[in-house]
């Protein structure tokens, strides 16, 4: 028997907007909340410069800007025909994978460096340039929803103020790269720079995003007990896995601690390109402007329907006067062997292939299902590899439809329906301490040179670790974790104002020391205490 409709138990109109700003592609989804109404999701489907492209759901996450810093042109209309010309004529410059610079500096070092990423306009931040393309996209939604909508304008004037946002965001962004995004919405206009306008902003992982997306679109079977989604994209690989506590009502927790490697689509365009730099060292082809108009032409085609390793893929750049024998390139079209090909997407496989497993291995119930999403994922090759490595281990694939507008579905669905009712820290979160010195013990003894006597008299030394949350542990929704501590002065005046650095540990183990792999410590906010 179907559900019945969900209804809106709010008590006033509100516009619910959903934004999933990507790498290479971005999208928006709505919700128009009305109390007692039926709940029902819409994407964005009309956006400037796709005109001839109806019902398409995202559009490329690029901007031109001038030389003095302005804004010319985003999306779509950034890659109109001609643009290339446009952009050449009045020196604009183009940013792309900007998102890339918003990531974590710890996450995935190894795969990625700022030199990889095409770098940003002078005298631009990440910030500035989310805030521009924010302000773009909630344009966009704006004017289709006045378009869209009987009495549309009357619409958007009664919510006003009642406009929330969900900004979706890889599973390895943390609390910095959300205050940078809910900084950006403020420049943006989305919301006043205010503490009532800052809690219209909210934050969804891209993983749990995709999972409210596929539940929504009846994906979790009655017999379903966990599933694992791989939200494949352009810059990151989000793989999250949960347990079905229950179907009808729908309740779910996450199965283990959620992971996000640095292996999108974009990975497979560097290999490329590094491939081009020294196959064609000895060729005229050699020169920029052609290895761009192959890269183009890569992403925009046989990167995407490669799917066989012993078929031949073929790169237009040129015309039909253009022939090097000696690098396979026969009138304007580079060839590239099967076996080539696979060497752009093997180190994808092989991350996406482990992570998976290292979810399953630290699960507490069994992980069966698998749903792929996202646009990397609609490719032949990454999903026919996966697919046959993960079932040979006992894991059902499966690739949703729509995969490109799962996120910004899921992240309205994420606001309206909050599936997941507990989480597994990715992270060891704590303080640091002092700790009271015991010359029996051998860590104490050689750490003898550092003990101090506090106002009390008892003997400390510093740098000790004191967990509050250990990574790995399920915490509730709206749960709270606390943990006692204590502060000594010789004059109590002093304690009237306590600040206390929360820290995590990024570690495999449980630290007892911050002066040990202080390279896995990172501070995560300031927490002020009052004495009165």
């Amino acid at each position: 028997m179907p559900s019945p409709p969900k209804v809106y138990r709010g008590s006033v109109r509100k516009l619910m907007l959903g934004i999933d700003v990507g790498t290479t592609f971005s999208g928006v989804s709505y919700a128009v909340l009305d109390p007692g109404e039926e709940l029902s999701i819409h994407g964005i489907t009309r956006y400037p410069g796709q005109e001839n492209y109806p019902s398409n759901s995202k559009i490329p996450s690029i901007l031109y800007y001038r030389q003095d810093g302005t804004l010319h042109s985003a999306g779509a209309e950034a890659k109109a025909p001609g643009m290339d010309i446009v952009a050449e004529d009045e020196n604009l410059l183009l940013v792309e994978w900007f998102k890339l610079h918003l990531r974590p500096e710890s996450l995935g070092a190894a795969a990625i460096s700022s030199e990889d990423l095409p770098p940003l306009p002078p005298r631009k931040t990440v910030v500035d340039i989310f805030a521009d393309f924010l302000r773009y996209l909630f344009e966009c939604a704006r004017r289709y929803i006045s378009e869209n909508h009987v009495s549309g304008e009357s619409l958007l004037n009664s919510v006003k103020d009642r406009i929330e946002f969900v900004l979706s965001h890889p599973n390895g962004w943390e609390g910095l790269q959300q205050r940078k995004m809910r900084r950006a919405a403020v420049i943006a206009g989305l919301v006043p720079d205010t503490a009532a306008g800052h809690s219209r902003i909210h934050f969804v992982t891209e993983g749990e995003a995709s999972l409210n997306f596929c539940i929504n679109n009846k994906l979790a079977a009655q017999d379903m007990e966990s599933v694992i989604i791989v939200d494949a994209g352009g810059g990151t690989i989000d793989i999250s896995s949960y347990l079905f506590l229950s179907i009808s009502p729908m309740s779910v927790e996450e199965a283990a601690p959620p992971d996000c490697i640095l292996q999108g689509s974009t990975r497979v365009n560097v290999r490329l390109q590094e491939f081009l730099k020294g196959h064609l060292a000895s060729s005229p082809f050699a020169n920029e402007d052609d290895i761009k108009s192959m890269l183009n032409h890569f992403d925009e085609s046989a990167k995407l329907v490669f799917k066989d390793e012993r078929e031949s893929s073929y790169i237009k750049f040129g015309s039909m006067k253009d022939n090097d024998p000696a690098v396979n390139i026969r009138h304007g079209q580079l060839m590239l062997s099967g076996s080539d090909m696979v060497t752009f997407f093997k180190p994808a496989i092989q991350s996406i292939s482990n992570a998976i497993q290292t979810q399953r291995d630290g699960a507490s119930s069994a992980l069966s299902t698998a749903f792929f999403v996202g646009g990397f994922a609609a490719n032949p090759w990454l999903y026919s590899s996966l697919k046959k490595k993960l079932e040979a281990r006992g894991v059902v694939v499966y690739r949703p439809d729509s995969p490109n507008k799962a996120v910004a579905d899921g992240a309205v669905s994420f606001y309206l329906d909050h599936f997941v009712s507990s989480r597994v820290t990715k992270v060891t979160y704590g303080t640091k301490i002092c700790v009271k010195y015991h010359p029996d013990d051998p860590e104490h003894f050689a750490r003898r040179y550092q003990k101090f006597i506090r106002p009390s008299g008892s003997v400390n030394l510093p740098n000790g670790f004191s967990t509050i949350l250990r990574k790995g542990t399920r915490v509730r929704d709206k749960e709270e974790i606390s943990h006692s501590f204590y502060q000594e002065a010789r004059e109590s005046r002093t304690l009237n104002s306590i600040s206390c650095d929360i820290i995590c540990y990024k570690g495999p183990d449980t630290p007892a020391w911050v002066d040990i792999d202080p390279g896995q410590y990172i501070l995560l906010n300031v927490t002020k205490f009052k004495q009165y």
